[in-house]
C-alpha cells in the first residue's frame, strides 16, 4: 500500500489555497505517494466524511485559479478563537473523532492549511497524537512566525487597484473617497496599498485615530489646491478611545465580524467638513480571483517544502518564509501572537515622510 498524507484548507478562502494543494500533490506523487484532500475544511475528518483522492493529473491548471477545490469553512464544530481572538479549546470528543478518521484513512500525516485559528486547531490536533505540518494562509499577514502568509499580496493588489480606480473619480468630482480594505486586527493590507496606491489618510488599528487630525488634512490639501482625499481604512481601525465596529450581532462560536469603519469614517468627515464623502467597502473582492505571481511562486515552495517536513517528520511544525529561505518552525511559536503593524517601524515612517497622515 502506498503512503498517504491527507490535506485541509480552513478558514476564509484566499488566493492561493489551490496553489498550495497543487504543490502538494504534485510533490508527494513525485514520492510515489498518494494525497487525500479533507472536503470542508476540519469539519470534513468527522462522521459522515468528506474526502476524495487527489489525482496527480487533476492538479493541471490549479496555479491560477481561486479559491480551494477542497472547500473551506470558518465556523462548525471546530472554533478555536471566538469575539475578539478569544482562544478555546476543541471539545475532546471532536478532536478524538478526527484523530480516528486520520487513522482509519491511514494517512502518514496531514497538511493543515490556514491562519492562527486553523493553525490554533492543528496544535490542538496535534496534541492528541495526529502526525501533521502546517502551511501559513492568510490576506491579513498578522502571523508572527513567517515573514509573509500567501494570499496576502494578492489582497495588496486588489485594494492597491481599487485605490487606482478611486482616484479617478476622486479627482473628477472633487471627493474624499473612503476605502475599507480587510486585515482584521492588523494593519498590513491598509499600509501596503494605503503607501503604493497614494492614498492621504491611512488608518490602522495599531494607531487609534482622532477625527479632527484626519479633517485637518483634507483642509491642508484644499489649501494646497488638491480638492479630493483617498482614506484607506482597515476594517479594524477605531477612533481614539472607541473600539472596534463590527457588521452584526456577535454570532455563537464564532470571531466577530469587523466591518462598518469606513461608512462611519466617511459619514463623520462629510458632516466635519462638509464635502461629500462616499465609501467603498472592498470585502471578499480582496479574498477571490487569480494569486499574484508572487503568491504563486510563494505557495508552490510551501507546499513543496510541506511535504518535505512529513518526509522529515518534523511534525507540529508550521513551514515559515525567512528569505530567502522556506524552514520549520514549531506552529506553537506561530499561534496566539500576531504580527502588528510596529508604530515606530520603517513603514509608518515612510508614510510620515510623504505626508500620509495615519489620524493621530
Amino acid at each position: 500500500m502506498k503512503t498517504r498524507i491527507g490535506i485541509l484548507t480552513g478558514g476564509g478562502d484566499c488566493p492561493g489555497l489551490n496553489a498550495v494543494i497543487r504543490a502538494v500533490v504534485k510533490t508527494a506523487a513525485k514520492r510515489d505517494w498518494e494525497t487525500v484532500g479533507i472536503l470542508g475544511g476540519f469539519d470534513g475528518l468527522l462522521p459522515p466524511r468528506r474526502t476524495r483522492l487527489l489525482d496527480y493529473h487533476e492538479m493541471d491548471g490549479l496555479l491560477f485559479v481561486g479559491g480551494t477545490i477542497l472547500g473551506t469553512a470558518n465556523k462548525g464544530q471546530f472554533t478555536a478563537k471566538i469575539g475578539h481572538g478569544i482562544a478555546q479549546r476543541i471539545p475532546d470528543d471532536i478532536l478524538e473523532a478526527a484523530r480516528t478518521t486520520v487513522s482509519e484513512l491511514g494517512l502518514r500525516a496531514l497538511v493543515v492549511v490556514g491562519g492562527d485559528g486553523s493553525l490554533s486547531i492543528a496544535q490542538q490536533l496535534h496534541e492528541k497524537g495526529i502526525p501533521l505540518v502546517g502551511v501559513p494562509k492568510t490576506i491579513d499577514n498578522d502571523l508572527e512566525a513567517t515573514a509573509i502568509t500567501f494570499g496576502f499580496d494578492s489582497a495588496v493588489d486588489c485594494a492597491t487597484d481599487a485605490l487606482d480606480r478611486l482616484r479617478t473619480t476622486a479627482e473628477s468630482h472633487g471627493r474624499v473617497m473612503v476605502l475599507e480594505v480587510m486585515g482584521r486586527y492588523a494593519g498590513w493590507i491598509a499600509m501596503y496599498a494605503g503607501i503604493a496606491g497614494g492614498g492621504d489618510v491611512i488608518l490602522i488599528p495599531e494607531i487609534p485615530f482622532r477625527f479632527d487630525r484626519i479633517c485637518a488634512k483634507i483642509a491642508e490639501r484644499e489649501q494646497d489646491g488638491r480638492r479630493f482625499t483617498l482614506v484607506v481604512v482597515a476594517e479594524g481601525a477605531h477612533e481614539h478611545g472607541g473600539t472596534y465596529a463590527t457588521s452584526g450581532p456577535q454570532e455563537t462560536n464564532r470571531e466577530a465580524r469587523l466591518g462598518g469603519i469606513g461608512a462611519r469614517v466617511a459619514e463623520e468627515i462629510q458632516k466635519r467638513t462638509g464635502k461629500e464623502a462616499r465609501v467603498c467597502v472592498l470585502g471578499h473582492l480582496q479574498r477571490g480571483g487569480r494569486p499574484t505571481t508572487f503568491d504563486r511562486l510563494l505557495c508552490t515552495r510551501f507546499g513543496a517544502n510541506a511535504v518535505r517536513l512529513i518526509a522529515e517528520e518534523r511534525y507540529g511544525c508550521m513551514v515559515a518564509f525567512r528569505p530567502p529561505d522556506m524552514v520549520p518552525v514549531p506552529i506553537t511559536e506561530a499561534i496566539g501572537r500576531l504580527r502588528h503593524v510596529p508604530v515606530d517601524g520603517d513603514f509608518v515612517r515612510t508614510a510620515r515622510a510623504l505626508g500620509i497622515s495615519l489620524g493621530d
